[in-house]
């Protein structure tokens, strides 16, 4: 068993999209004093840690992943002063505070940059990936930047071409240079100064290119209709082996301060390779953040096997993580439907690791269609009608019955849906069954029970699309039951002796000896 010491073991992380979660000063943008506003909501629902997507002072190209000084707060959402009211507001509440880190690209308008572009012989030139024009004088090689288009601009005043693994305003930096690295960690010593317990790092297999610039092959299974970016198999350009050294030194600085620091790794990779992200001998991240439920197949069998391979693939030591929705990809209850997404909640609350958990998945907030004269997405501007936006999943929190949902006395930044009756917080702290209370009492029973929050994993079984496994911990054992069907299943005896504690239809539980799962229903049962 794990050493319980760890919050980031037993606890449960919610993202924080600090644009749209609440506005406390009529812009139509949230900000710090909102998440403020909304601490004792965030405590009564039971979470353990708050990830706040990126904060700092940005032109917002790509909504704070443009970074202009890895050393402030954006005034959109407040002052350092406000965020350290928040830290210590959130700290005494017992919530934790992980902010993003964007080590592998700055904004263009970083002072870094401009001084990198001023002349070949600029100190800083060094500190971005500058490279000559091909034979023909067009980019040095195939690279396409993530955002669609080539991974190279051109740089008139300077006569090179400078990369980007996203926007040309994103130019990404070259940790090759030590002094880059020095300045990236000496970021993050900044804000764990200021009490900051983790950092979820982003984009971290883009960190690294490969030195000599080969084209990356083609992909021989690209379609038009799938992101340009994936045309090519991008061998060249990301998870390139240079990337743990710079894992390991940005651990290094997290381990010396006290407090149990996490850094939690974002790299979009295969099982097998997302597991070097752990480190040798555990000294990378703690928690490569796990989004394979996010890409499996929505079935028993499927989920099963994904846990299992997973399980089977960890490093000795190592900690699970789950992820099921974030600010990128299409939410839960849109994916899989509402009744679904009771049992995604309870899969992702039950499972053996630490779960994270986006805003307003907790309310069953879908997708909200976005017009085209709506659009802020850099990415749907770019690469219009592949459905690749990601401002449908990023509008704002839906608080209230009231005017723009109480998130604003403003217009908000991006549109809510035209309509939102039922799907409020407001609205599901009055209703029994709702998806909320089902959220509040899945972390509650999380909480409460060792079991579920740092117990074992055993699988017991995946047939006719009912999902079934126990966690265990010291003499308790619980059994998860998940009907994966819209129609009643019954399980066998074997699969349903004990005590209920939990129904996602929110019922009260009764002693049972055998059990008849309704449609799309989970249990969770104290085995005898």
């Amino acid at each position: 068993m794990p050493d319980q010491s760890k919050w980031w073991q037993s606890g449960v992380i919610y993202q924080v999209y600090p644009r749209s979660f609440q506005d406390s000063d009529g812009d139509g943008i949230g900000d710090l004093l909102g998440i403020l506003a909304r601490l004792d909501y965030l405590a009564e629902l039971g979470i353990d840690a708050i990830w706040i997507s990126p904060i700092y002072p940005s032109p917002m190209a790509d909504f704070g992943y443009d970074v202009a000084d890895y050393q402030g707060i954006h005034p959109s959402f407040g002052t350092l002063d406000d965020f350290d009211r928040l830290v210590a507001a959130a700290h005494a509440r017992s919530i934790r505070i992980v902010l993003d880190f964007v080590p592998n690209h700055s904004s263009n308008q970083h002072p870094w940059f401009t001084e990198s572009r001023s002349g070949r012989d600029a100190p800083r030139r060094d500190w971005y990936v500058w490279r000559d024009a091909a034979a023909d004088g067009g980019p040095p090689n195939n690279w396409i930047s993530e955002f669609g288009g080539s991974a190279w601009s051109w740089d008139e005043a300077t006569g090179q071409y400078y990369y980007h693994a996203y926007l040309p305003e994103q130019p990404d930096l070259n940790w090759r240079n030590p002094q880059i690295a020095a300045a990236m960690l000496d970021a993050l010593r900044f804000w764990f100064e200021r009490g900051v317990d983790g950092f979820r790092v982003d984009a971290i297999h883009h960190l690294f290119e490969d030195e000599s610039l080969q084209d990356n092959p083609p992909n021989p299974e690209w379609l038009p209709t799938m992101s340009p970016a994936r045309s090519l198999i991008r061998t060249r350009t990301m998870d390139q082996p240079e990337v743990h050294d710079a894992i390991m030194a940005m651990r290094r600085v997290a381990d010396s301060f006290p407090g149990d620091r996490v850094m939690i790794g974002e790299a979009y990779l295969p099982i097998t390779r997302l597991m070097a992200y752990y480190g040798v001998d555990l000294g990378g991240f703690q928690l490569p953040f796990n989004f394979h439920l996010m890409s499996t197949a929505w079935n028993a069998q499927a989920v099963s096997t994904l846990v299992e391979t997973y399980e089977a693939a960890l490093p000795a030591g190592g900690w699970p993580n789950w992820v099921l929705g974030n600010h990128d990809r299409s939410r839960v209850a849109s994916r899989l439907g509402p009744a679904q997404a009771r049992i995604a909640a309870m899969l992702l609350l039950t499972l053996r690791g630490t779960p994270t958990l986006y805003q307003g998945d907790e309310i069953g907030m879908t997708d909200v269609p976005i017009a085209p004269e709506r659009v802020r997405d850099p990415w749907e501007k770019r690469v219009p009608g592949l459905g690749l936006g990601r401002d449908p999943v990023r509008t704002p929190m839906q608080w209230d019955e009231g005017t723009h949902a109480g998130f604003s006395s403003a217009e908000p930044w991006l549109p809510l849906p035209p309509s939102f009756e039922g799907f409020t917080v407001s609205s599901q702290l009055r209703q029994p069954d709702s998806m909320l209370q089902l959220y509040r009492k899945l972390l509650r029973l999380r909480r409460a029970e060792p079991t579920l929050s740092v117990g074992g994993y055993r699988a017991v079984s995946a047939d006719e699309n009912v999902l079934v496994f126990e966690r265990f911990h010291q003499q308790r054992k619980l059994r998860i039951a998940l009907n994966f069907d819209d129609h009643a299943k019954t399980l066998p005896d074997a699969d349903a002796t004990g005590h209920i504690l939990l129904s996602s239809y929110l019922d009260t539980p009764s002693a049972t000896s055998s059990v008849e799962l309704r449609p799309s229903e989970g249990v969770i049962t104290e085995l005898d």
